[in-house]
């Protein structure tokens, strides 16, 4: 019990020291900066100075992506404040005590101004300042422009980022779990390559102020020296000028290294190896090397040049390019390298694969029922919701569409395409592309009424659910096209309006027989004894599936599976047409309600009989499988379709043709091809009570 509450203690103050540790050094780098500091904590705190800024070179080459060392920018932040303090404190030893003599500053300072100046002030100098101009120059400028533009390409790329990782959701290739963690890197990789361009700033800012620091130490420490302590102006020189170099190089090696450390850090790339190993496997390439042996051999054999030296050298790059790397095997092992950073929190990353090439049945298997794609000029539909929500309007659209047909539609996948054109979009069910149209993002769609003559400018086009002239026009220009009773729609309304017509139309491809099963075990629970009596007893799955997939390709709901289920009991037929047809005339009611109110009549469409009468010969002389309807009496009957479906919509009206259950099948797939949105019903469909008017006779007076 003791030993635990010891360890409890030992953990206690350890967090404790981890909380204060920060703090306390921040408070300590000011009072520095106020509080004069003795020569021997100068040598400690220059010491662990020049350890740090070593420490993090080394860790900024040996990392393997950026986000490796997220904390680098707040480092960096810690180690400028630590120089500066230390540059104040040496600079007032120097002034205070530098007549003293060069021992005054500590041995740290001393020994560093006399290997440098070695004698001659003027070379100290200017070995102090190339070094200024190689870190100010040319690493800082450099890394400040690398960190800028890397800062802006990231920023401007993360919504593109983040729809890729919605697409991959919606594609299943992620789980929630996966895409949260690859949102947060995302993010974390934005917040640290904005901090990365602040960060250079810091570096920057040293160094100008190194130089600033050098020329006040040495004016200062001159006139200290000669009007203060009546040194000589050579013993003035001579002290002030060593301490102000050494004091210098101290404070810049360590500013040189963290800015050799911030440049390899930006410039670095997301890859799987850190930085040594990249380089052997890019730049040791044979068929690079093998010029370079080459040239230095020629250049080693000419007369009056350093033979030997340019021998030897083309020696070491034939070396290097005998045990370097092909191009295939640098390539194919980028490419594993980038596919193994991409899987890393995808759900194929697993103890399971130990490589990339291994293909599974997820690979090959299309298990995308729905999917739409855009255009990248579309993006902002899917990732702004102020623009247009598309994501939540299609949620919307597929909840409506279950409800409607009485099965539960696939989740729908949103993607980008970069083959696609920037401003259109695709619809796939059931692997079949079935729609590819284009909108303007930005933009509004006025769809022309039949009593408006008003032309609105804009570019025309037709709308592409239901082939109506259109004009997309600019917001601005809304109130108008509304004052010209046109119906004005925004892209996304567009294109959300477009699935819900093919939904509708195309519904039967999406009703599986792993559906069926789940509708009828969840009517099972309140109607056991019916299901018991018809599934498999009267009807198999499979069958009772084809069933209800004609039904919904009638644009009929299954939501009443008792209405259903009871008629295929009760028909007297058992093969799959006569089932179908029982289904039909029971649900009949449940149709004719949807498309007209009880106290309404039903305006309704019939063929002449004379016409009628001959197609039904037709059909019984060719059978079954026969065609009662020839292609060229088809042509004009779907022409007379179409015109009467126009009419009808223009009164708000729904095509609804009346004919015989003989005719019923044929007829109703032309209506499908020239009036998507009719209804073909057999005269037994028709409820008796229902009334009805004979709005046209197709083939024959109206």
């Amino acid at each position: 019990m003791t030993e635990a509450l010891s360890i409890n203690q030992q953990s206690s103050i350890g967090r404790l020291t981890q909380t204060l540790l920060l703090p306390v050094a921040l408070v300590a780098f000011i009072v520095m900066m106020v509080v004069p500091i003795p020569p021997f904590m100068l040598d400690l705190f220059f010491t662990a100075n020049i350890v740090i800024s070593l420490s993090i070179l080394m860790v900024s080459v040996n990392m393997f992506r950026p986000l490796d060392f997220s904390a680098f920018p707040t480092i960096l932040l810690f180690a400028t404040i630590l120089r500066l303090t230390l540059n104040v404190a040496s600079a007032r030893v120097v002034l205070v005590h530098g007549h003293e003599g060069t021992q005054a500053a500590g041995q740290v300072i001393e020994a560093f101004g006399e290997f440098v100046i070695g004698g001659n002030f003027v070379v100290g100098i200017l070995v102090f300042l190339i070094l200024m101009v190689i870190n100010l120059v040319v690493i800082v400028k450099g890394t400040g422009r690398v960190s800028e533009v890397s800062a802006r390409f990231t920023l401007d790329a993360m919504p593109g980022k983040q729809m890729a990782i919605d697409a991959d959701l919606n594609a299943g290739r992620l789980t929630p779990d996966q895409a949260k963690k690859r949102r947060e890197e995302v993010g974390r990789e934005s917040d640290f390559y904005g901090s990365m361009d602040g960060a250079t700033k810091f570096v920057k800012g040293d160094a100008v102020a190194g130089v600033i620091i050098l020329g006040v130490n040495i004016l200062g420490g001159l006139v200290i020296g000669m009007a203060q302590h009546g040194l000589p102006i050579a013993q003035a020189a001579s002290t002030y000028i060593t301490l102000t170099i050494g004091d210098g190089l101290v404070a810049q090696i360590p500013s040189l290294l963290l800015s050799i450390a911030t440049a390899i850090i930006v410039t670095r790339e997301n890859s799987g190896a850190d930085l040594t190993e990249t380089l052997m496997k890019q730049v040791g390439l044979k068929r690079a090397w093998w010029p370079v042996t080459g040239i230095l051999a020629l250049i080693g054999i000419l007369p009056g040049m350093p033979n030997l030296l340019f021998l030897g050298a083309a020696a070491g790059a034939a070396a290097i390019a005998y045990f370097g790397n092909n191009p295939s095997n640098v390539k194919a092992e980028a490419d594993a390298a980038a596919a193994a950073t991409a899987a890393l929190p995808g759900p194929q990353s697993s103890a399971e694969e130990p490589n990339n090439e291994q293909v599974t049945i997820k690979d090959v298997a299309n298990t995308t029922a729905l999917l739409v794609e855009v255009g990248y000029g579309l993006i902002p539909l899917i990732e702004d919701p102020s623009r247009g929500a598309l994501v939540s309007r299609i949620t919307g659209i597929r909840k409506q569409v279950s409800r409607e047909m009485g099965f539960i539609i696939p989740q729908v996948r949103i993607r980008d395409d970069l083959t696609l054109m920037p401003s259109a979009y695709r619809i796939t069910i059931a692997g079949v592309i079935v729609a590819e149209d284009q909108v303007i993002n930005g933009k509004l769609l006025a769809i022309r009424s039949g009593d408006t003559n008003i032309v609105l400018p804009g570019q025309a086009v037709k709308d592409p659910t239901f082939g109506l002239d259109a004009v997309w026009i600019d917001p601005s220009d809304k109130p108008r096209a509304l004052a010209a009773k046109y119906t004005v729609v925004d892209a996304g309304t567009v294109i959300g309006t477009h699935l819900h017509q093919l939904l509708i139309q195309r519904a039967a491809d999406l009703l599986g027989q792993d559906d069926v099963q789940e509708i009828v075990d969840h009517f099972a629970k309140t109607s056991p004894h019916l299901v018991q009596g018809v599934v498999p007893k009267m009807v198999t799955l499979p069958q009772l599936t084809q069933v209800l997939k004609a039904l919904v390709a009638d644009q009929i709901p299954i939501s009443d599976m008792k209405r259903i289920l009871e008629a295929i009991s009760g028909s007297k037929g058992r093969e799959t047409d006569d089932l179908i047809e029982a289904a039909r005339i029971a649900l009949g009611p449940i149709l004719i309600q949807r498309i007209s109110s009880p106290k309404e009549e039903l305006p309704i469409v019939t063929i002449d009989a004379g016409l009628e009468q001959l197609m039904i010969q037709n059909a019984r002389q060719n059978g079954q499988n026969g065609n009662a309807i020839e292609p060229g009496l088809a042509r004009k009957l779907m022409q007379a379709f179409e015109e009467q479906s126009n009419q009808l919509a223009k009164t708000g009206k729904t095509l609804v043709i009346i004919t015989t259950p003989i005719l019923r099948r044929e007829i109703a797939s032309l209506v499908r091809q020239s009036a998507p949105d009719g209804l073909v019903l057999s005269f037994k469909e028709l409820p008796e009570n229902k009334r009805v008017t004979v709005v046209a006779v197709i083939g024959g007076a109206s």
